[in-house]
């Protein structure tokens, strides 16, 4: 797939053929490359319950969120190796190096044994896959933002870089429709199984019905990972027909390359401000507005709203099909008017509606949990006695009474307040006008414990079915369900899609022209490094720890929607240092003027 040398002052004309070529054929590897990194935040519920079974159901999902963010922890230092040679060797064979990386790690995956199985090995095995996947991903991003930009026309960079911005939806879609054609065709065709405890009895559900797992959600779920080793071979496929970028090879030519790209980019001030502006003045609000749009709008509905996965995918894929295009039309607008403003309009957006926006998804999706929020349900104890019960490590124990209390309200998604009473012994939980007395589970032992853990569960269960919380989901008829991918047109799934899609919108606003923005604002010695780091550490501390931190920080004040504060403050703080900081008219700018510097 030959490519024609590029006159850097020839940068108005119309795309040529090959060059749509070479960049479509990125975009398609990079996808292929999302599909596999985000397989795993599609499934982060299944793949907690099956390697961090060890710990509290109450935690569960924290660390399986964490396990998540283990890959968006590394992407930094994965931007700082591969951008460097990215800048010294070159664009494409980056590509080759990640596209391996993230295949194989992917593929591992789904053969890696449970914890039921290897034990402790089996989550640190797992995080280990995380963070390779985090690393290829930190060398992918910036390698195909720069090649994709520096063959476009001037007049067109946010356009055509929107492609490679679709490609992380598009990936996110992709991981959604295989998981949903694996998971009805596992579950059409296998008998759910009774899931046991550690001593080999049947595990009971609230209502007294004894609880199943389905068989996706027991093995089905590796399908979609073992499925990637195909996805491979066709990306490598891709990878290698593409030639280095036009504008690399011109440099390389003329011997202007950075010998020392890091030192270069970050090691002055000149450039190092760069990256700082570009941090906080753009990517940390992008990335935390993007990870809420998709992801954790995806958990909330599959955990906190308690519909099913199945459901959620379903109605999540629905609004990624329906909003995608945005980030076509956004890139687009920028190069109009603009990346700055239609960035910070984005995250100025989300800042002041998200607590608007979630409760009206609450309401839409699970009217009788909406309703049962109404209720005013207390948590009364000694503040000596309640911890933060955020446990990153798995080391720590939860076994005072307040914690007890508090976990096990948590995991049926009630909205509490906290009350401190100095003078309290035993935390109590008050649900309207009953009281349930909490107990420390340390001071109890064998039978005690079991049988004081089973009244103190079945009286607060009690407590919250009288007030109306629909505990049992098979009870619960005002749910969302969806029975098959296209069974979407009733009133209330219509607009639950329609708030998901209201959300995507406004991750294409703020993500869509970033790529461009960035590319911008770095010369082509440095390019690669240059982006590739801020964004990453945006995406991949700020962003990819969001969900995480949002949920431990809802479970902590009681309430659903308190952990919505952490995407909101960001972005906010985002528009102002962005409007203060960040320059405009960056589209009119020659990317290439810098390189006779």
């Amino acid at each position: 797939m030959a490519v024609a040398g590029v006159d850097a002052t020839d940068r108005s004309r119309p795309m040529t053929g090959e060059e749509r070529k070479v960049i479509m054929a990125s975009s398609a590897g990079t996808i292929f490359e999302w599909y596999d990194f985000y397989l795993y935040g599609s499934l982060a519920a299944i793949i907690g319950a099956q390697f961090f079974t060890a710990f509290p159901e109450a935690t569960r999902n924290v660390f399986a969120l964490l396990a998540f963010a283990a890959g968006f922890i590394v992407r930094p230092f994965g931007a700082l190796v591969f951008g460097a040679l990215g800048d010294i060797v070159g664009r494409k064979y980056t590509f080759l190096m990640t596209i391996l990386i993230m295949g194989l790690s992917t593929f591992l995956v789904g053969l890696l044994p449970s914890y039921s199985s290897w034990g402790a090995a089996a989550p640190i095995i797992l995080i280990g896959l995380r963070m390779l996947q985090g690393l290829a991903l930190g060398g992918e991003y910036g390698g195909a933002a720069v090649y994709v930009a520096e063959h476009a026309p001037a007049n067109q960079r946010g356009y055509f870089t929107a492609f490679i911005q679709t490609t992380a939806t598009l990936g996110l879609l992709l991981s959604l429709v295989v998981i949903l054609s694996v998971q009805g065709y596992v579950n059409a065709n296998w008998a759910p199984t009774a899931v046991l405890d550690a001593a080999g009895a049947v595990v009971m559900n609230p209502d007294g019905t004894e609880k199943m797992i389905k068989a996706f959600d027991l093995w089905g779920w590796r399908v979609p990972f073992l499925a990637s080793i195909g996805l491979l071979l066709v990306s490598l496929y891709i990878r290698l027909q593409m030639n280095e970028s036009p504008a690399f090879k011109k440099m390389k030519e003329e011997g202007a390359a950075s010998k020392a790209p890091l030192r270069e980019a970050f090691g002055t001030w000149k450039n190092g401000k760069i990256a700082l502006i570009a941090l906080f003045g753009l990517v940390a609000g992008q990335a935390v507005v993007w990870y809420s749009g998709q992801f954790y709008a995806l958990f909330f509905m599959q955990n906190v709203i308690k519909i099913d996965s199945f459901t959620a995918n379903v109605l999540v894929a629905w609004s990624l099909i329906l909003g995608t295009g945005g980030f076509l039309f956004f890139g687009a607008l920028s190069d109009r008017i603009g990346r700055k403003p239609v960035i910070l309009a984005g995250c100025l957006i989300a800042a002041l509606t998200y607590n608007i926006v979630f409760p009206l998804l609450t309401q839409t999706a699970n009217p009788a949990l909406y309703a049962a929020h109404q209720t005013p349900v207390t948590v009364t104890a000694s503040p000596d006695d309640c911890s933060f019960q955020f446990n990153p490590t798995g080391t720590a124990k939860f076994t005072s009474s307040c914690d007890i209390a508090k976990a096990t309200l948590a995991r049926t998604s009630v909205n509490y307040a906290t009350v401190e009473d100095p003078a309290a012994t035993v935390a109590q939980i008050k649900v309207g006008d009953t009281v349930i007395p909490s107990y420390d589970s340390a001071a109890l032992t064998g039978d005690d414990l079991k049988n004081t853990t089973a009244a103190f569960n079945k009286s607060v269960n009690d407590a919250l079915t009288a007030a109306g919380y629909p505990l049992s989901a098979a009870a619960n008829t005002t749910v969302a369900k969806a029975a098959n991918f296209f069974d979407i047109f009733t009133g209330q799934k219509i607009t639950v899609i329609l708030i998901l899609t209201y959300l995507i919108l406004l991750v294409t606003m703020v993500y869509g022209p970033i790529a461009a923005m960035l590319v911008e604002l770095f010369p082509t010695r440095i390019r690669y490094s240059g982006l590739s780091l801020p964004y990453h550490i945006g995406n991949g501390w700020f962003g990819g720890l969001m969900p995480a931190t949002a949920f431990a920080i809802s479970a902590q004040t009681g309430n659903v929607y308190g952990g919505l504060w952490y995407p909101i403050i960001i972005a906010a703080a985002t528009v102002v240092i962005g409007a203060i900081f960040v320059p405009g008219n960056t589209h009119k700018k020659d990317i290439f003027a810098d390189d006779a510097k």
